[in-house]
């Protein structure tokens, strides 16, 4: 009964902060770029509130 409604809850959900920034690790092309977007992580660059 409550299925639906769940389904429809996770699919408009906001991405977590961890999430996020995964994706934008896994976006990098090659181990120097991977490494210079985990230390603008570890800088806090996700982490940010506005």
């Amino acid at each position: 009964m409550f299925k639906p409604l769940k389904k429809i809850a996770r699919a408009l959900r906001a991405p977590t902060v961890q999430e996020r920034e995964m994706a934008y690790l896994n976006d990098s092309s090659d181990a120097i770029e991977l490494e210079y977007r985990m230390r603008q992580i570890d800088r806090g660059m996700f982490r940010k509130s506005f």
